[in-house]
């Protein structure tokens, strides 16, 4: 670590959590970020500014005037640019020693299986069920922890699931895929701006938290949050053995 590391890293250094070692654990790290939007920003700032090494951004979008009421990494200036664009952009300004890799693309099956595999943590910011479901499944076949964050309304939910914890659950576990129901975005039922950044924010503690190895993981927790209160509680979610993604016998 150079001394301008020492220096700007300083207040995790001083953590006992964390200290030089977990610092230095948090710069070798690669973490892989699905989503530029609500969540993704906030993530993507707080790990930047933390100092994971390299960070790669997986979005299809732009950014849009709309998105602006919640969606911080972005700007007037960057409407039209492509969300990935924009987000390493912003990180730059804050941490220009981070390498931000960035893809305008879906991330379907065969990209989420390639990209996984090179990541040390993986969080889940998409705003649908079907990416949800595809990275949770690209994680449990790439034995990597994942952190996932939802946020709608005035309501969101955290959860740590990591394969390489024999109890616990992945998200297929506690949300089956063969199950259907009426999809909820952003655009039709609206959300409380700090919201996402609170959920977001919360990801990336947790995220660091795994690379830092400090401080216990949400793993086998679901946080959810009550934005009109201000309310958080907690359920325990055990790994399903039935799961049609982890819980067949090759797992």
């Amino acid at each position: 670590m150079t001394d301008d590391q020492l220096l700007r890293y300083s207040r995790h250094i001083l953590l006992e959590e964390i200290g030089i070692e977990g610092q230095q654990r948090i710069l070798d790290s690669h973490a892989l970020v699905i989503g530029a939007g609500g969540l993704g920003s906030p993530v993507a700032l707080y790990l930047g500014s933390a100092g994971v090494g390299r960070i790669t951004v997986v979005d299809h979008d732009t950014v849009d005037v709309t998105n602006l009421q919640r969606q911080i990494a972005h700007s007037m200036a960057r409407v039209g640019q492509p969300k990935v664009e924009s987000i390493r952009q912003a990180v730059a300004a804050l941490n220009p020693d981070v390498q931000v890799h960035t893809l305008a693309e879906r991330a379907d099956d065969a990209l989420l299986d390639e990209l996984v595999t090179r990541a040390h943590v993986v969080l889940d910011c998409s705003d649908n069920f079907a990416t949800r479901q595809a990275v949770n499944a690209a994680c449990v076949r790439g034995h990597k922890p994942l952190v996932s964050g939802a946020a709608i309304r005035f309501d969101g939910q955290l959860a740590v699931y990591d394969p390489r914890v024999t109890a616990s659950p992945c998200y297929a576990c506690v949300f089956d895929p063969r199950e259907s129901f009426e999809e909820t975005r952003c655009a039709t039922m609206g959300v409380f701006a700090p919201l996402v950044g609170i959920i977001g924010t919360l990801q990336a503690a947790e995220a660091l938290k795994l690379l830092a190895g400090a401080g216990a993981p949400l793993t086998g927790r679901l946080l959810m949050l009550d934005g009109r209160h201000m309310s958080f509680s907690e359920v325990q979610v055990p790994r399903n053995p039935a799961c049609p993604v982890c819980g067949h016998p090759a797992q």
